[in-house]
């Protein structure tokens, strides 16, 4: 048989094992509390972004089984064609209540979000200012929009407004995580809406990680900054996703009335995908309740953000590994090499848990690093026990 480049895939593969790069997917299904079962095996989870820990609250299990009886398990079509139910209508209309802002559309899921609206905002002679460790799908978003796109170093703002002050494109949109998937740390909203303000820009900004957590009533990055009801800034397009704090599935984004009627009629992955099943919207309108309502959930959440925090500075003092900058519950350790970073992951599975070794290309080359994410779900005996097996890896990787 003739070669051809197909035959290239195994040795791909073989050049992923032999960097520590190649992925594997666990068959994970809930245990209680923060607790799953993955491959079968009960675990102590430090993994995922159910920061709440709402993702099998009753409520919402209840609400999404109504919803399903209601509307069905399907929405049969795009939102534009047959798929716009009165749960997602009402959810909208929620969702824009909650984040004080004019209006809100919902999308399907948080990555298709950004791929859509950001081409949808900007084309061919605009041009785009990009945070260098924003999201892919901001990233992607903004590679398919064919603007000029200028990246500016993480929370670089002088940078970004020397980058800002030399373009002459008339649309000018800066696109930014509000909390760093990754690393945890924050944006500086008021500074990144003042420079906006100053060069005639938009902003939008990327609050998956912060929805639901920060700001009063977990209202969010922007409303914590002070941008909510008449007080916002219309040069603000604010974006959430619905699956992690909130515990279901989805995004939204919200702005605007006229900016978010813009998008409905031109985002290609809302206009062209089927819509949400009503049965999650149902759900999601339950989740808003109790981010609003559960204050005791948050205040648990920073409580156990700060011990483990105070316990790896102390206990960690002596090891090379280093705890990044971060107060909200994305707590990363960096390790550095991809294979120090999977042992590391190993020998926390060897004792129950699991916690994810990030390696490249999701973060830097060289910055390896177990991805910590705390839930509201944790106890204290839980975040002592994981300080605990991390202490014990760091005296024996010396």
């Amino acid at each position: 048989m003739t070669n051809t480049w197909l035959d290239d895939f195994p040795a791909r593969l073989k050049k992923l094992d032999h960097t520590h790069l190649r992925r594997r997917r666990a068959v994970v299904t809930p245990d209680g509390g923060a607790r799953l079962k993955v491959d079968g095996r009960s675990m102590l989870a430090f993994c995922n972004n159910d920061y709440l820990g709402l993702s099998t609250h009753p409520d919402l299990v209840q609400a999404a089984c109504q919803g399903a009886k209601a509307f069905g398990v399907g929405s049969g079509g795009s939102p534009l064609v047959s798929g716009h139910s009165p749960a997602n209508a009402a959810l909208e209309l929620a969702l824009a209540e909650f984040v004080g802002l004019p209006r809100a559309l919902y999308f399907y899921a948080g990555f298709s979000t950004n791929t859509g609206i950001i081409p949808a905002l900007a084309g061919a002679g605009d041009a785009i200012f990009s945070d260098t460790l924003n999201h892919a799908c901001l990233i992607d978003g903004a590679r398919l929009s064919r603007a000029q796109i200028h990246r500016y170093a993480h929370a670089d703002l002088a940078a970004l407004e020397r980058a800002l002050t030399q373009s002459s494109a008339r649309c000018k949109l800066v696109i930014s995580d509000a909390v760093f998937s990754m690393d945890g740390d924050s944006a500086n909203i008021p500074a990144l809406l003042a420079l906006c303000e100053h060069h005639d820009a938009l902003l939008l900004l990327d609050d998956a990680h912060g929805f639901g957590v920060l700001g009063p009533q977990g209202r969010g990055s922007l409303a914590q900054a002070g941008q909510y009801g008449p007080n916002t800034s219309r040069r603000v397009l604010y974006m959430a996703t619905l699956g992690k704090a909130a515990g279901v599935a989805g995004a939204f984004v919200a702005g605007d009335d006229a900016l978010v009627e813009w998008l409905l009629q031109k985002t290609r992955s809302y206009i062209y995908a089927t819509a949400a099943p009503a049965l999650l919207a149902s759900a999601l309108r339950a989740s808003l309740q109790l981010i609003e309502h559960d204050e005791w959930r948050r205040t648990h959440l920073h409580n156990l953000i700060a011990r483990l925090r105070t316990g790896l500075t102390d206990r960690l003092k002596n090891s090379s590994w280093q705890l990044s900058e971060s107060q909200t519950a994305i707590q990363p350790l960096l390790i550095g090499r991809n294979d120090e970073a999977m042992t590391v992951m190993a020998g926390l599975r060897e004792r129950g848990l699991w916690v994810p070794a990030i390696r490249p290309p999701t973060v830097p080359e060289g910055t390896s690093r177990l991805r910590i994410a705390l839930s509201a779900a944790h106890s204290e005996a839980d975040i002592d026990q994981l300080i605990e097996a991390l202490a014990t890896l760091a005296r024996a990787s010396r």
